[in-house]
């Protein structure tokens, strides 16, 4: 008879890497509710219920405001592939990893694809953004606000002005970044933005938040095809039509919208989960959320400079949730985040590209922006560091951290729009 596993139990972890992170206990606890029909009354209440709470998270009057069933990538994936018509020319600022990700995908949806790329641990001035959306012309410019392969945040506000008097659509990915630094999809000029609840949102992966403007729903509803199964008379069929099913957001915005018309059957777990991490947000106040991230970043800050450790980046233009450390040198990253792990339960993260291997990302989002979760990252780190050889001051990364939340310590940097 063939052995079978037991019960799924996971070990005890605290995820202080740059996501995913330990989730606030009542998301997951929503997503243990009970599952009802994809059309039961509930059911679509929720999900309009739903939409409003994040109208709100994005900070937007967008009736197109949805989520994608799936990870963050699915959101981003749906936005291109619905907004880009083959030989469209896109323009990529890349900074990190996820600018070439975004590339990538446009080059997918048969965009012509044109990048600019400035150094790892930088950010762009709009200043060279506009160079480059007056010389390439693109339909579309698409931008990560925060990339946690560099830990930076690139401003955005002046962008959109930007996008604005060159006729230009402006996507942002914002996976990393939505909740925990500020973001305002209208005030910025936004035609679309996505999201994921992994990160500053505090929830699992496997849902993404998306919100369109009136104008990406023009384009999106211009290229609409129905699929015959479900299609009735009067449907509209484009011959270029969006070339994914799944991510056709045209059909997505028709099952959320009031003709409920089936595409997909929601993930009520995700739902419900994604409904929680929207409404502690609002619970606790959008500007405070921020606020506390900021408060746990620049503790985490603090903490990693009072043991002697060298800050990855300009500083200046980091995101308030996630910091990267230069490993010392002599010593072997991936064993200290092995030995963070195994023997006390935290995982950090290491990084990709021209930084795997150089630098630690530490993260302080969601859930665990808070102060005892800091401070016990800090000192685990402290005891492994000793263990691996590096002369770290005792006690200094706690009580950096400490000052900084008993507002004795000095506040690095701010959250950059």
């Amino acid at each position: 008879m063939t052995h079978l596993p037991g019960p799924i139990a996971p070990p005890p972890r605290l995820l202080m890497g740059p996501g995913p992170i330990s989730a606030y206990p009542s998301v997951l606890t929503a997503m243990s509710a009970p599952l009802v029909g994809q059309y039961d009354p509930f059911m679509t209440a929720t999900m309009t219920e739903t939409q409003a709470l994040y109208r709100q998270v994005w900070r937007t009057r967008n009736e197109a405001t949805v989520l994608v069933d799936g990870t963050s990538r699915a959101g981003i994936e749906a936005v291109l592939v619905s907004l880009i018509r083959p030989g469209d020319r896109v323009l990529v600022p890349i900074f990190g990893r996820f600018g070439h990700l975004l590339a990538e995908i446009a080059e997918r949806a048969l965009a012509e694809v044109h990048t600019i790329e400035t150094e790892w641990g930088q950010v762009f001035p709009d200043s060279v953004i506009e160079e480059a959306v007056v010389r390439v012309r693109p339909t579309l410019l698409a931008l990560v606000q925060g990339d946690t392969s560099t830990t930076m945040n690139q401003p955005l506000a002046g962008v959109g002005e930007i996008c604005a008097r060159h006729g230009v659509l402006f996507y942002t990915d914002a996976t990393a970044s939505l909740g925990g630094n500020p973001f305002e999809a209208d005030g910025w000029g936004l035609d679309a933005a996505t999201a994921g609840l992994q990160k500053c949102l505090g929830g699992p992966s496997g849902s993404a938040p998306v919100t369109l403007s009136d104008r990406a729903v023009e384009i999106i509803r211009s290229r609409k095809r129905i699929e015959a199964g479900i299609r009735e008379e009067g449907d509209e069929a484009a011959s270029d039509f969006i070339r994914s099913n799944y991510f056709d957001l045209g059909m997505i915005l028709d099952y959320w919208g009031p003709r409920r018309l089936n595409h997909h059957t929601e993930a009520t777990s995700m739902l419900y989960g994604a409904r929680e991490c929207a409404r502690l947000l609002l619970e606790e106040g959008a500007d405070n959320v921020l606020a506390r991230h900021a408060r746990a970043g620049a503790a985490m800050l603090a903490g990693v400079q009072g043991l002697g450790l060298v800050v990855f980046g300009d500083v200046a233009h980091k995101m308030t949730n996630v910091v990267a450390v230069e490993i010392p040198d002599g010593v072997v990253g991936d064993a200290v985040r092995s030995d963070l792990l195994e023997d006390f339960g935290i995982e950090i993260g290491t990084s990709f590209g021209p930084l795997h291997g150089r630098v630690w990302r530490i993260g302080t989002m969601g859930y665990n922006a808070r102060e005892d979760a800091v401070l016990v990252t800090l000192a685990a780190l402290e005891a492994v560091l000793r263990r691996h050889g590096v002369a770290v001051p005792a006690g200094g990364g706690v009580e950096a951290a400490t000052d900084v939340f008993r507002g004795a310590g000095e506040t690095v940097w701010t959250a950059h729009a």
